[in-house]
């Protein structure tokens, strides 16, 4: 797992390295160093700098080019410096490096058209480096520097951004307005700004720079492929279909949810581990599943047709109607239930959800229909259920459990998460670009996924597959993380098939085997095996 830290972590982390001993001037070209090192630089190199210690890595970078023999040119936007950028930045004058003015080469340009659309300042260059503001900025970018950053989208060339594409906010990656880079070279370790929000769609590839610097307070971690099979384990052949789990998937209504959102959610679990799936549902839409789901077990639970707003029995609305004895049967030798999704938020629905919490005492995974039942049931009482709860919330289904608002979501995702999850002791799995699972401690972060996934029943697949990994992974946060990362890599196996605007949500099921096959390759984390019943 990788390190990934919130902008305060790392202004503290690199405050405590300096206090330890090394100098802020030894770390900035250490970040020069690993910057150049990073990627493969095509000349000539325009170098654009601001007035921080970002633009000091600039001019680290700038002494790294010119020693290698490679062409550049410094960029200045202001005449102003931190303490060890003014250090580089004599260097630089001292190596006979050429430093311009933005103020003179964007002039120049105009005249040569003699319009003020006139040539890109920065046309000729092969690679322009963005070293304009760091991970510590946030707000709005001023307008002097919104020309500037246009300019570098608009030059054509390979754009390299030091730490933090310039703009985005380093904690919740967002922006109004940013460079769009090719390659981020994050410095000292991975900020949370560049996984979440608006990272993937600005930043086409990014690495990291490790200059040696600790984290300060705990990191949260960044799941990789290796960790998804030190999670899974090894399966034994001496085992059998009840080694890994009996599970539930509780949902459906002829309305709210057909025969293909069972489906994918059922043969999501099955492709993902889950020795035997019972897929329990309104009897009236059995005969509808059927056909989709051979390899499960139906449940056919009693019926009853909605009335009033939600429709009647002329209309064909039917829904789980809620029976005590139906239920304890269905959940009596289950590891797993997952439930809510395309069920209704009718009565009935509610009763199940109330019986889950009261009298099961496995692992509850609730998404979808099932959330916006549970926004309306008081925390302590979520926290003192009889059952390990997973939430699969999007971000407007979270806002409707917690009470924020999506703004304010999207300003602080981790925080919120977290609080939320402490508070109802649960495991919250927050969906989007980049994933957020913490259980009010740990925070892991999947990357894995894709546009393509932007489509119905993705949520479906992610639930299934969920369902499965707990119940035969006794850890449900690291549970919840691998069954993101599976799901995640399934769907950008499946978008390179499909394409993301054909992309289906059975597509990613399809996918699933693809993506959990590469976890065998690595031998020496699976010792830990899952142990006969």
């Amino acid at each position: 797992m990788l390190d990934i830290l919130s902008v305060d972590n790392m202004r503290k982390s690199d405050a405590a390295t300096i206090s330890a001993g090394t100098s802020g001037r030894e770390l900035m070209m250490r970040a020069a160093r690993g910057v150049f090192a990073g990627v493969a630089w095509k000349p000539p190199v325009a170098i654009v700098c601001g007035s921080g210690n970002n633009a000091g890595d600039g001019y680290g970078l700038a002494l790294c080019l010119k020693e290698a023999g490679k062409e550049c040119t410094v960029i200045c936007v202001y005449d102003r410096f931190s303490d060890d950028g003014r250090y580089y930045f004599d260097k630089c004058r001292e190596a006979a490096i050429p430093i311009v003015m933005w103020d003179d080469i964007a002039s120049k340009a105009c005249a040569a058209t003699g319009a003020d659309d006139g040539r890109n300042p920065l046309s000729g260059y092969n690679t322009v480096v963005d070293c304009l503001l760091g991970t510590g900025f946030k707000g709005d970018v001023r307008d002097d520097l919104k020309g500037v950053i246009s300019a570098i989208n608009e030059s054509g060339a390979y754009v390299v951004s030091i730490d933090i594409n310039s703009g985005l906010n380093g904690d919740t990656g967002c922006s109004k307005t940013c460079v769009r880079s090719d390659i981020t070279v994050s410095v000292g370790g991975f900020k949370t700004g560049h996984f979440l929000n608006m990272a993937k769609d600005v930043m086409t590839e990014k690495v990291n720079v490790d200059i040696g610097i600790e984290p300060a307070d705990p990191a949260y971690k960044l799941i990789e492929q290796s960790d998804i099979a030190g999670i899974l384990g090894k399966r034994s052949n001496f085992s059998n279909k009840g080694t890994y789990g009996n599970i539930a998937l509780i949902g459906g209504s002829t309305r709210y949810s057909g025969a293909i959102r069972l489906a994918y959610l059922a043969n999501a679990s099955m492709r993902s581990g889950a020795g035997v799936v019972k897929v329990a549902l309104p009897s009236s839409i059995v005969h509808d599943v059927a056909p989709h789901i051979l390899e499960s077990t139906l449940f056919p639970l009693s019926d009853s047709a909605l009335s009033g707003i939600e429709g009647g029995a002329g209309n064909g609305n039917f829904v789980a109607a809620y029976v005590p004895e139906e239920i304890d049967k269905l959940i009596s030798n289950v590891k797993t239930v997952a439930f809510g999704m395309g069920i209704g938020t009718g009565e009935g629905a509610k009763k199940i959800l109330d019986h889950l919490l009261v009298h099961f005492k496995g692992t509850l995974i609730v998404d979808a229909d099932g959330l916006t039942l549970l926004s309306g049931i008081d925390r302590g009482r979520i926290k003192k259920s009889a059952c390990n709860i997973v939430l699969t919330p999007h971000i407007k289904e979270f806002s409707r459990l917690t009470g924020s608002t999506i703004d304010e979501i999207s300003e602080d995702p981790i925080g919120i998460a977290k609080k939320y999850a402490a508070e109802t002791q649960t495991v919250m799995l927050l969906k989007g670009p980049s994933t957020i699972i913490t259980d009010g401690e740990r925070v892991y972060i999947t990357d894995r996924g894709c546009a393509g996934m932007a489509t119905a029943g993705s949520g479906d697949v992610l639930s299934g597959i969920a369902a499965a990994v707990c119940a035969y992974v006794d850890d449900k946060c690291l549970a919840a993380s691998a069954a993101a990362y599976i799901n995640g890599t399934a769907g950008e196996l499946a978008e390179k098939k499909v394409g993301s605007v054909s992309m289906i949500a059975s597509d990613t099921v399809a996918a699933i085997p693809e993506a959990i096959d590469p976890l065998w390759s690595y031998p020496d984390i699976l010792d830990q095996t899952i142990s006969q019943p």
